[in-house]
């Protein structure tokens, strides 16, 4: 009997109507896949797009020349001139000393010209008019510098030599972003007001940038390598329009892709729920599926009802999916505050909406079609048996369908993602670990089949739930192995991220950190110190700034894209020069220059930095200094401790290498604690062009930031648990039919509910007891390649963590397999036999 399409949608609806409660769990397993997946893609999608549509503002022109330590010769501004209008900001740290002269604070000092800003708008607290640069002498502030020294308009602040009137307090800053990270709070002056403060000397770390706002129909790129083809030996950093932020936008879209990858691995979890939940649903129709068969329904009427019913709830879930996932960016937004970039607006962003869509169609299918085509192709008869007889294997076109869905799904991942290689990688991982857990189900199967019968009923019972025809042993493995397995790795990332925070300040941390001190003060600087810590720890070395412009015979501004890891070659580093081997770096390769040595210039460079490059001992390498190339030769690899809070470098030179260049001193000063007030109190003063940073302060930044990526991942993961939990919710319902017909056998029979329970129990003990020796080795690998691979941080999981973990997990899934337990006990046997 074939019906047309609107009879099987009458059926379909009818019996859905009646009895919808069956398919909740697909419901629950897609709505969590496809939200988690929309909302994931709608945030990247709203802030990448808010930074293209800010790019002018957020960069500050169409085109940034930003240069270190030096402002541009006559002939680079003529060039710059010539392309539009100019604007021209320096910025540099120093400490802001307050109206007392007592407190100081490391501050983010910036001068801007007349035509600053080219986009966007400066805005001050209190009023909605444009605000312009400062006269000289005055100064607009940040609110938190205002805080720290209890400042209003009116009030005074000292920079360098000059004092400052406070003329506004900063609301908005429109190329902040733009700026990059900063330690401290911001101050914004006049050109003329800079020179005052007599903070820029030779030598002193600072970096002008020169921004240019083109013609309506310039192409900034191309005006952008024309300037650099004009001065290829400048050592700039140039940045146009079209990604104005570039750090933030790779984090963001790198972020984006990671969350990506944890939804779509949700979203497969969830498809296992999702067939679960098909399979437990069509369990339940079992008689009236026979039913339809004895009446003259043919196997394709069955199949088109129950996939109708089955799609009709997945569209749903799907939609309702999506729609929470749209929203979910603002909602993000106005919780996260100021930890995003940029805050997203509410929009709508079709792509990743429509992709969302497809995975959890496409998941829908891949797992729903088998269970149901195992009751399309079983006859009549043994759907009345098949509670006994288990589920047959699904047909040749059903196992290519399948086949085809998740090649799709891969696909369609491989196919959206920035680094397909990558994707592929993480794609494969998740497949490869539920083909392990279902191998591990079989094997399981096996053992408890081979092992002798214990003489004990319950342990015999137990163990033969394990293996007897129609047991869902593979089904509650792979359940409680994802779950588990995801409860560990998160346990491994959130501990290795909080030993990667306390260990961030070693036992012996410097007190300061002190920048720009005039060589020709050094031994002042050391009196000075030590008359307030006559046994302080003082660590003075030069420090330059520049950026690499060849290495290994190749020019960096001829690269098409920067080598993977290179980033050393994004804007200029910090140099330094150095007749011994530094502190905290230990020469791995090659040979470190004699103390005395006079030679032609050689380098030291960090290891890892080598390897990204592709370079080593004996290559070529050329820095820019102050316009200047200086070429050198490797001399030598160094492994070097970048978490001991020292001064570390990637690029040590030999003595001698920068004579010609101005430069400064830098220094780590470790004191005992009560000498740290007095110093903070007494260094600015005496040294106004110096900074000094209290290593407590950047601590504290790098803890928060640590901290908001330990919870962004916990965040992602969590939805990744909870579909987990729902796969182990659907095992348990799939199984509960079966279940309640061993039940009612066994209470005819007389066993007790104690007894039936007991053996349960030591069935979902046995199970979690393997598994969770099998999950810690797998959570352990997840973790650890998240943490090494993904964060380049230190592996370092809380044993005892762990072990709570795995038994918070294991205890979970026991009490939920209990939970599930009870109604199978409450079934009447009456009732129960009439239903078979």
């Amino acid at each position: 009997m074939s019906l047309s399409l609107s009879a099987i949608w009458r059926i379909a609806r009818r019996d859905l109507s009646a009895r919808i409660r069956g398919l909740r769990l697909l419901a629950v397993c897609l709505f969590l896949g496809v939200a988690t997946l929309a909302a994931i893609g709608s945030l990247t999608a709203g802030i990448t797009e808010e930074l293209s549509r800010r790019g002018q503002t957020i960069l500050g022109g169409d085109i940034e020349i930003g240069i270190a330590q030096r402002e541009a010769s006559e002939a680079e501004r003529k060039a710059f001139a010539e392309a539009g209008t100019v604007s021209k900001t320096v910025r540099l740290r120093a400490m802001a000393i307050g109206p007392t002269g007592s407190d100081s604070v490391l501050a983010e000092l910036k001068s801007i010209d007349d035509a600053y800003p080219l986009y966007g708008t400066l805005r001050l607290k209190g009023t909605d008019a444009p605000a312009t640069a400062p006269a000289r002498g005055q100064i607009y502030i940040g609110e938190t510098l205002a805080d720290r020294f209890n400042l209003s308009t009116g009030g005074t602040v000292r920079f360098g030599e000059a004092s400052f009137k406070v003329a506004g307090i900063i609301a908005e800053e429109p190329d902040r972003l733009g700026e990059g990270f900063t330690l401290g709070p911001v101050a914004l002056v006049s050109s003329a007001s800079l020179e005052d403060t007599k903070l820029i000397q030779p030598g002193s770390m600072f970096e002008s940038k020169y921004r240019i706002k083109l013609p309506t129909s310039a192409d900034p790129e191309a005006i952008a390598k024309s300037l650099e083809a004009q001065f290829p030996s400048a050592g700039w950093d140039i940045t146009d329009r079209s990604n104005g932020a570039p750090g933030t936008r790779r984090f963001i879209e790198r972020m984006g892709q990671f969350l990506t990858l944890v939804g779509l691995a949700s979203l497969v979890i969830a498809g296992i729920g999702v067939g679960n939940g098909v399979g437990s649903y069509l369990e339940s129709k079992r008689a009236g599926i026979a039913t339809l068969k004895v009446t003259g329904a043919d196997s394709g009427t069955i199949f088109r009802i129950y996939m109708l019913q089955i799609f009709a709830v997945a569209i749903a879930a799907i939609l309702v999916g999506l729609a929470v996932g749209s929203v979910m960016p603002m909602a993000i937004g106005w919780v996260a505050g100021d930890i995003l970039p940029v805050a997203p607006g509410f929009s709508l962003h079709p792509l990743p909406l429509l992709v969302s869509a497809v995975y959890g169609l496409l998941i829908a299918f891949a797992f729903a079609l088998p269970p149901l085509a195992r009751a399309r192709t079983v006859p009549a008869a043994g759907l009345f048996r098949s509670v006994v007889e288990g589920g047959r294997r699904i047909d040749r076109r059903t196992a290519i369908s399948v086949t085809a869905s998740i090649a799709a799904i891969v696909a369609l991942a491989v196919g959206t993602a920035r680094e397909p290689i990558f994707s592929l990688g993480f794609i494969g991982a998740a497949f490869a670990l539920l083909l392990l857990l279902a191998l591990l189900a079989w094997a399981l199967r096996k053992i408890a089949l081979l092992l002798p019968r214990p003489k004990a009923p319950l342990p015999r019972l137990a163990l033969t739930n394990l293996h007897r025809p129609g047991s869902h042993t593979q089904a509650l493995v792979i359940a409680l192995g994802l779950g588990l397995t995801l409860f560990v790795t998160l346990a491994a990332i959130q501990t290795s991220i909080n030993n990667e925070i306390s260990k961030s300040v070693p036992e012996r941390a410097p007190s300061f950190f002190a920048l720009d001190i005039p060589r020709e003060r050094t031994a002042e600087f050391t009196r000075m110190v030590r008359s307030e810590a006559p046994n302080a720890d003082i660590n003075l070395i030069p420090s330059l700034r520049g950026t690499i412009v060849e290495f290994g015979g190749q020019r960096v501004d001829q690269l098409e894209e920067l080598p993977e890891g290179a980033w050393v070659l994004n804007g200029d580093r910090g140099l330094t020069y150095s007749p011994n081997v530094p502190e905290g770096s230990e020469v791995i390769a090659g040979e470190w220059w004699p103390a005395d040595y006079q030679g032609p210039a050689l380098v030291s460079l960090d290891v890892r930095v080598a390897e990204s490059l592709g370079i080593g001992v004996g290559d070529s390498l050329t820095v820019s200094v102050l316009g200047v190339e200086i070429p050198t030769k490797i001399a030598s690899l160094r492994e070097v401790k970048w978490e001991n809070f020292g001064l570390n470098y990637a690029l040590v030179f030999s003595p001698g290498t920068f004579d010609a260049a101005p430069h400064s001193m830098v220094a780590t000063l470790t004191v005992p604690a009560e000498a740290e007030r007095e110093l903070a109190k007494s260094i600015p003063p005496a040294f106004p062009s110096s900074s000094l940073i209290e290593v407590g302060e950047v601590v504290s930044q790098v803890t928060v930031l640590l901290q908001q990526m330990a919870q962004a991942i916990a965040a992602a993961a969590s939805i990744a648990i909870f579909a987990g939990i729902a796969v182990l919710v659907g095992a348990i319902a799939a199984a509960r039919q079966s279940r309640i017909y061993d039940s009612v056998i066994m209470k005819l029979l007389g066993a007790t509910r104690r007894q039936i329970l007991g053996a349960q129990a030591m069935e979902y003990a046995i199970l979690a007891l393997v598994l969770g020796v099998v999950a810690l080795v797998l959570g352990l690998g997840a973790g650890w390649y998240v943490i090494v691979e993904i964060f380049d941080f230190t592996f370092a999981p809380d044993p005892a963590a762990l072990a709570w973990t795995l038994v918070g997990g294991a205890g979970l899934t026991f009490a939920l397999g209990m939970l599930g337990s009870l109604p199978i006990l409450a079934a009447r046997p009456a009732e129960a036999l009439r239903s078979l």
